[in-house]
């Protein structure tokens, strides 16, 4: 048994993790963080950031296929589509050495390694050239995260049936695909894969693509993905998925009707499942609900001195909400504050257009009988939208229509996922349609239509 006792073992390097080891690092606590892959977990290795490497390719190839429309000629204009794959992989590859340096500075024991929680205080090396060895601590974080769900009986082989990160290092790109699921993920690969010319189809069980944004939204998303080319079937359900070594064929029935469709490659956004398999001995008898984690408002489960943050506690299952929980939970745990639980959150989608909410869906207000105004505003009517050729979407803001306090935002177009932050600090503060439309927005910008949306709820809009 090693000698060695921490203040904090962190098991899982992601969002979570990573925040959470740095943050004890800061209060001057000794911390180790274990993770069996590489610091920044999914989210960093095999998620958000390469994926949004891929799709500035995608963006800035389409952008230079309409430069005409900006007095810019361009003779021709092709694709490297491994190139694109590698260059994601060395964004990837930067950011996840920037965390190990952000783990040296802070003085952080890094330990590349698979852990398991063995009894209360006590963490043991299951896997890597650690194995066998005890670490003791005064608290455990537990911070290992989710992993793709899978379809049953469809095995992933890397080629014909993918999830999100046998996707994200495709050798070639198929010529055409079926992407079953169309939440952030789906439709994201989908206009990625359609930008460099595949045929892409999405199919999604439930009613409207991007199930949990507004429905209005979703219907102006699916409009969008329409013009670019790719075919999007909500509503379906699937009857039977077969892959060959050449295509995989699904059958399905929408409206009534059997369809089948034949792809050259199938890739899994299904969702996530909790990543607890091994993590934690049984005998602990740490209470679960669908596999993830229940912990208290101090983020601590029911055995004391065993702390859990980010996606394993379950949804939102989100980097940021995950680095939020995890910071939280160490200030707590040092008594440097009382910790926070999430409440309200911006949910971000960096297809194009891009689609950002935070707060209640007109839906969700209806279901719990919450009065509401609404207010809207089109990127048509903005200079700056009109200007860089990106006037596609629109501002939409519910509020409370007493007292004008803000309930939920929801934003689709050019640069969505950098404008909701707003009214994300405007709901955290108590905000209400009039202080964001009395703040001077700068003039031209994009964001004039987060105060335009504001005064058009009591019809006070100047330029619609």
């Amino acid at each position: 048994m090693a000698d060695t006792k921490y203040d904090l073992i962190v098991i899982g390097g992601g969002p979570a993790g990573y925040a959470a080891a740095i943050r004890a690092g800061q209060l001057g606590k000794k911390v180790a963080c274990i993770e069996m892959e590489r610091a920044g977990g999914t989210c960093l290795n095999w998620g958000c950031i390469p994926s949004k490497a891929l799709l500035k390719s995608a963006e800035l190839y389409q952008s230079i296929q309409k430069a005409d429309s900006f007095g810019i000629k361009v003779d021709s204009v092709d694709f490297d589509f491994a190139k694109v794959i590698r260059r994601s992989r060395g964004v990837a590859d930067q950011m996840a050495k920037g965390v190990e340096f952000l783990f040296k500075k802070n003085k952080v024991d890094y330990i590349l390694a698979k852990a398991k929680v063995s009894a209360a205080g006590m963490v043991e090396i299951v896997e890597g050239d650690a194995k066998g060895q005890f670490f003791k601590a005064d608290n455990i974080l537990i911070a290992t995260g989710c992993k793709a769900r899978q379809l049953p009986d469809l095995e992933v082989d890397g080629e014909r049936v993918m999830t999100s990160r046998e996707a994200l290092v495709m050798e070639k790109r198929p010529e055409s695909v079926a992407i079953i699921g169309s939440g952030a993920i789906g439709v994201e690969f989908a206009y990625f894969l359609n930008s460099f010319g595949s045929d892409v189809t999405v199919l999604e069980i439930l009613p409207q693509i991007v199930p949990v944004e507004d429905e209005e939204i979703a219907k102006t998303l699916e409009r969008a993905f329409k013009k670019q080319g790719i075919k999007c079937h909500a509503g379906i359900g699937i009857t039977s998925i077969q892959a060959s070594d050449s295509s995989v064929k699904i059958e399905y029935e929408r409206k009534g009707k059997s369809e089948t469709l034949e792809v050259e490659s199938v890739i899994q956004a299904i969702g996530v499942v909790a990543n607890l398999e091994g993590a934690v001995a049984p005998q602990l008898g740490i209470k679960t609900d669908r596999g993830y984690v229940v912990v208290d408002d101090n983020y601590e489960t029911n055995v004391k001195g065993i702390f859990a943050a980010g996606d394993i506690i379950g949804p939102p299952t989100l980097a940021h909400v995950a680095t939020f929980e995890a910071v939280q939970a160490v200030n707590g745990m040092f008594g440097y504050s009382k910790p926070l639980r999430v409440t309200n959150f911006p949910g971000c989608t960096y297809c194009q257009p891009q689609v950002a909410s935070v707060g209640l869906t007109e839906k969700k207000a209806k279901e719990a009988n919450i009065e509401y105004k609404v207010g809207k505003f089109p990127f048509t009517a903005s200079g700056k939208a009109v200007a860089g050729n990106a006037s596609e979407g629109f501002v939409k803001v519910l509020s409370d229509p007493k007292t004008g306090e803000i309930l939920g935002a929801h934003i689709i177009g050019h640069d969505a996922t950098e404008l909701i932050t707003e009214y994300c600090l405007a709901m955290g503060m108590e905000g209400t349609i009039d202080e964001i439309h009395h703040t001077i927005h700068a003039h031209p910008t994009l964001s004039e239509a987060l105060a335009e949306a504001a005064a058009a709820t009591n019809n006070q809009a100047i330029h619609i």
